[in-house]
């Protein structure tokens, strides 16, 4: 123990000499610059120990004094934090490309293969060709339609069995695991053809396997690394977080690559799913797309769709039940609209307003991502006046923005009305203010509406 502390130690005040030599280097070399407000920093941390949890609120408060717009430093690393929507539009319109590379944090490094995936490879050739294929193989308007009977299917199973449990009486129900099951065997049924979880699904040794890699890695992301700003901690390995992520990447190389093995010895259904699709394209493109990119592509799938959905529709379900004249007045609308003998569809979703005015109040108050998946700057740019320079992670919070009171009128209370012109017409407020999930194209936003509205429509529905 004293052997480490002392190894700290050293590390510490090394990285204390550097700090100080590279700021007076970069005095003497770099022009002044308009930076953005920051806080007061400590040596080597920056302003790492202001970072408590929850982080968004956190950076909310910090917004209050800084203003939408300011700096941080996370130990080595320059943080721009942006609670403001004309400056998130700045950064992903008139910077979309300066912007487009994600930071290189250990744990991308090993759940992404090598920075290799969507979600964290690099702006260029190679997240250009997973771009179009994410485009055309999944969200294309065919692909969504063959995949439409997998969502109310799982969806008509859940609430079948709800019903089923109590049916003789109340009966208490955890949701939560419920929901995340749903999302998670629509997204495997929706990748690799198989279904884990339900009544008539035998105990599944390989689902809970499954779910417990996806439930580390979301521990793992949500735990702080210093490693990954204070890169001398990362080279000795400071608590064996990357041991951790070593053997957590084993476990879910060895699940990822069965899957596709199976597909690939799977001489009937062909081009049925998204692990298919991609080994049609390992046929025609093997240079672009060998096993471990279709691996790190099932993970980003997995991982960016499983709990998100889940999460989402556990709020919605929690703030109709607490706001029983909200969920009166969708009621009224599901059963004038849709009746009592059959089934909402999608051709109906136009319909209903009302209903759609409450899925983006929901996402409004509890967005499933209250920051955005960071991403970092590949060249010197500006944002609202102020000079960022390259290498700059960038955070965008979402949660600060979906309650300003200069955008949203009691911005704390759940109104769907808001979305429909107001109670008196006064004000509409249109879903595109909401800050959309930066990993859209995998947590399909239309995929995700969807499995609300079904479950919201069968709980409301008498």
């Amino acid at each position: 123990m004293e052997q480490n502390w002392s190894r700290l130690v050293f590390v510490s005040s090394f990285l204390l000499l550097l700090l100080l030599l590279s700021k007076f280097i970069l005095r003497k070399t770099r022009p002044h610059k308009n930076l953005p407000p920051s806080p007061p920093s400590y040596p080597i941390i920056g302003h790492l120990h202001l970072i408590k949890e929850p982080v968004h609120q956190v950076l909310q408060q910090l917004s209050h004094k800084y203003g939408p717009i300011f700096a941080l430093r996370f130990g080595s690393r320059p943080v721009l934090v942006i609670s403001s929507p004309a400056a998130v539009e700045e950064c992903f319109t008139k910077n979309d490309i300066i912007f487009a590379n994600r930071p290189h944090l250990l744990l991308r490094k090993h759940i992404d293969y090598n920075y290799t995936s969507i979600t964290a490879a690099p702006y260029g050739p190679h997240w250009r060709n997973l771009r179009r294929f994410i485009t055309l193989e999944i969200f294309s308007t065919a692909k969504l339609n063959t995949f439409l009977s997998i969502r109310q299917e799982e969806t008509r199973s859940l609430v079948k069995n709800l019903f089923r449990d109590s049916q003789q009486s109340f009966a208490k129900v955890e949701i939560k695991s419920k929901l995340s099951e749903l999302s998670f065997n629509i997204i495997m049924r929706m990748v690799a053809g198989k279904r884990y979880f339900g009544v008539e699904v035998e105990d599944n040794e390989e689902a809970r396997v499954f779910r417990g890699v996806i439930e580390e890695v979301f521990a793992l992301g949500g735990a702080s690394n210093p490693g990954d700003f204070l890169p001398l901690l990362q080279w000795i390995d400071f608590q064996g977080f990357e041991k951790r992520l070593i053997r957590l990447k084993k476990k879910a190389d060895r699940l990822y690559q069965d899957l596709i093995d199976e597909r690939r010895n799977n001489k009937e259904g062909k081009n049925k799913t998204v692990i298919d699709a991609m080994l049609a394209l390992q046929d025609t493109e093997p240079e672009n797309y060998p096993d471990n990119i279709i691996k790190g592509n099932i993970s980003t799938i997995l991982l960016a769709g499983t709990d998100t959905s889940a999460v989402t529709i556990e709020w919605a379900l929690s703030l109709l039940l607490n706001h029983p004249k909200v969920l009166e007045k969708a009621r009224a609308e599901l059963d004038s609209y849709v009746g009592q003998d059959r089934l909402v569809d999608e051709p109906d979703l136009p319909e209903l307003h009302y209903l759609q005015s409450i899925v983006n109040e929901t996402l409004r108050l509890f967005p499933a991502a209250p920051l955005l998946v960071p991403h970092e700057s590949s060249d010197d740019s500006t944002v609202g006046g102020f000079d960022v320079p390259r290498g700059t992670m960038l955070l965008v919070n979402a949660w600060a923005m979906h309650r300003d009171p200069a955008v949203w009128d009691d911005p704390t209370t759940f109104k769907p009305e808001r979305f429909e012109g107001g109670e008196n017409g006064e004000h509409n407020m249109a879903s595109n203010d909401l800050v959309p999930n930066s990993s859209t194209w995998v947590s399909d936003p239309f995929e995700n509406f969807m499995d609300m509205v079904e479950v919201i429509r069968r709980y409301v529905q008498r």
